[in-house]
């Protein structure tokens, strides 16, 4: 059987979620804006509770939580709707990471193409952004910085909440895509981060589901505004019917992975201690800072081997991965690590490996690395 290294990509809905989803589908089946009948009322109460839970794993209020079909449509919500209000402002510099997700990068590169200026910063090897490095290209124009939580191909950690106090006495608006790090990390989350995307298949969720945080400014709203028109849920700013099976779906992962994280963590660590130990007959370079890392992402350049050629010999024992799997078919080098420094070769051979304990406990360290170990002598 193939043991699934790719949960940075997606991971395996939670069967307690999938029945919980399926209830919501089959059974309590309403509309949550029907207001008539008890199937819409008991499918306005379920959202109206799973929007409260859901805040609260931010610190936020419900009305701060608006649901989106996952962290892509949450980033465009974030980005391009707070640039009305940094035209009008005078308000168009915008600061950013080279490191981010192409769901941030693409569009801040259209506002770029509207007269927006965008500062991409480059973090070095350690692939880790400094708070400094942010701010010393902070202007009186700056209308918002987005830096990721966690970055998808390295799994280095961002340094989030440092930022946000940072920037809490500025004028500057600060936004954050969490894709990644939401229920890994989630008391990071509940700093002063005015926007916070998030995508529930990170976490045994379906795909399709996932929030936007949108913190009040005192007592004022985010001076956001949509970018689709329809029926005015979400505040306005996320129109269509609310999928109530995914979002009760994604509340049950929510719950489950807050209850379940310190065993998953300890899991997620050993797993990586073991593949460490035995690729330890292997020549690699880790690729990231791993002082500041999630325990189940791990990027690894092997020496003398191609990536997708390791994919290829690997493929009957584990499903791995070079990169995002946004940009994983194009066989261009990874805009991450080019962005960290590395050499082309390097950048191009990255292999990700990353990993939810319960779907890789079945792993086999050791025939995996006398594969690589193989590979490597074969080239030599």
């Amino acid at each position: 059987m193939v043991t699934y290294l790719d949960a940075a990509a997606t991971t395996r809905v939670d069967p307690r979620v999938a029945e919980v989803v399926l209830h919501w589908m089959t059974e309590d089946f309403g509309n949550a804006g029907s207001r008539t009948h008890e199937y819409g009322s008991r499918a306005k109460r379920g959202v109206q509770q799973s929007r409260q839970y859901l805040a609260s794993t931010f610190g936020a209020e419900p009305d701060e939580l608006i649901f989106t079909s996952g962290a892509t449509e949450s980033n465009n919500i974030a980005l391009l709707g707070l640039a009305p209000h940094g035209a009008q402002s005078g308000q168009r510099h915008i600061i950013t990471s080279a490191i981010e997700h192409k769901a941030v990068i693409e569009p801040l590169e259209h506002l770029q193409s509207r007269g927006f200026e965008v500062d991409f910063i480059e973090p070095g090897l350690s692939g880790r952004v400094s708070v400094d490095a942010v701010l010393e290209r902070l202007r009186p124009d700056t209308l918002l910085v987005s830096l990721m939580h966690v970055n998808n191909e390295t799994g280095v950690v961002q340094p989030v909440v440092e930022l946000a106090e940072r920037l809490r006495d500025t004028p500057t608006y600060l936004h954050v895509d969490a894709a990644q790090g939401y229920g890994k990390l989630s008391q990071d989350l509940t700093a002063p981060i005015d926007l916070i995307s998030v995508s529930g298949h990170k976490i045994g969720a379906p795909k399709g589901v996932g929030m936007l945080v949108a913190r009040h400014q005192g007592w004022d709203e985010l001076p956001l505004q949509p970018i689709m028109f329809g029926g005015g849920q979400e505040r306005g700013l996320r129109p269509g019917t609310l999928p109530v099976p995914l979002i009760m779906g994604l509340a049950e992962a929510a719950r489950i992975f807050q209850k379940e994280h310190a065993q998953w963590n300890k899991s997620a660590a050993e797993l990586r201690s073991r593949l460490l130990d035995a690729l330890a007959k292997t020549r690699f370079r880790i690729n990231g800072d791993q002082d500041h890392v999630v325990p189940h992402i791990l990027n690894l350049s092997f020496d003398g081997v191609d990536a997708e050629a390791l994919i290829v010999l690997l493929k009957e024992q584990v499903a791995v991965a070079t990169g995002s799997a946004c940009t994983s078919a194009s066989y261009t080098p990874s805009h991450v690590l080019t962005a960290m420094g590395l050499p082309e070769e390097s950048a191009s051979n990255g292999l990700r490996l990353s990993w939810f304990p319960d779907q890789a406990s079945d792993l086999d360290v050791d025939a995996l690395a006398a594969l690589v170990a193989h590979m490597q002598s074969d080239a030599s």
